[in-house]
């Protein structure tokens, strides 16, 4: 593959909490990247002492962006002002368009174990942010898989080439057009992905060392690549990563808590809105 994307820059993601205390890593949305368009925030949440998750995500509002969650371990309840609910189990994809507004909890369901996962913020363009709020909600034997050599892949959303054909996400319909694929390397392994010119793209790695575009990658780290058509992983040692891209939307941000439009007086409709109960 030519014209293949480098790491412009390596970013170790902080230590914070969220919701009631619940600890996690954040690197898009902290002070060391405010956003990443079309990407507003990621973070990786991963611990076996229930007090670090337990108090989970109370009810809270949205509106303006989209809200990806995408458990690799553990089961989180999600219920919302939509009547929708249910339990996200490992492997499982919640892609929520919060549109003109929703209101919704995820808590654990579980008090002991292990639970980690993903959760990442992304904007939605001026004309869809009041658009009605939608879930696409993805059991784990749903995701798209494929083994490519030493390589095993996971497709949230996007396309992969695989050795039978392409490899599609059960993600679909999204403004930004993302790729969201989840990539285990064996020791030894590699893996070549095309990417959209003109696409944001970045690899966050969760497991071992991974090398993007011909730098070496550790754990809890995000790499953020430079334009091109595709990117190389590999690992020497073995090692995993989510990679990711979209669109950029090139549109002004404003942005408060929970609310992410283009303008400060639309964040003052939101927060009115929210206070007189017209989410």
């Amino acid at each position: 593959m030519s014209d293949l994307r480098k790491v412009s820059r390596d970013i170790l993601s902080i230590e914070a909490s969220d919701g009631a205390g619940v600890k996690l890593r954040r690197s898009i949305g902290s002070e060391m990247i405010s956003e990443l368009d079309p990407f507003l925030l990621l973070d990786n949440f991963g611990t076996e002492n229930p007090d670090d998750y337990i108090a989970g995500f109370p009810s809270h509002p949205h509106r303006g962006f989209e809200t990806v969650t995408y458990m690799i371990e553990g089961l989180m309840r999600h219920k919302d002002s939509t009547g929708a609910e249910g339990v996200l189990g490992p492997g499982s994809v919640q892609w929520m368009t919060a549109g003109r507004g929703i209101v919704h909890s995820e808590m654990p369901e579980q008090r002991e174990g292990r639970m980690s996962g993903f959760q990442l913020w992304v904007n939605l363009p001026a004309k869809d942010k009041m658009c009605p709020p939608r879930y696409q909600n993805i059991d784990p034997e749903d995701v798209s898989v494929v083994d490519i050599g030493r390589a095993h892949i996971r497709v949230l959303a996007g396309t992969v080439d695989g050795p039978e054909g392409e490899v599609v996400g059960p993600v679909t319909g999204i403004a930004t057009d993302p790729i969201y694929i989840d990539v285990t390397l064996v020791p030894g392994g590699s893996y070549s992905h095309a990417l959209p010119e003109g696409h944001t793209a970045f690899a966050y790695v969760f497991e071992g060392t991974v090398n993007v575009g011909g730098s070496a990658i550790d754990k809890h780290h995000l790499a953020i690549l430079t334009d091109g058509k595709g990117v190389e992983l590999t690992s020497e040692a073995g090692g995993r990563a989510i990679l990711v891209a979209g669109r950029p939307i090139g549109e002004p941000v404003a942005r408060y808590g929970p609310f992410v439009m283009n303008s400060f007086d639309e964040i003052q409709q939101a927060v009115e809105d929210f206070r007189t109960g017209n989410f």
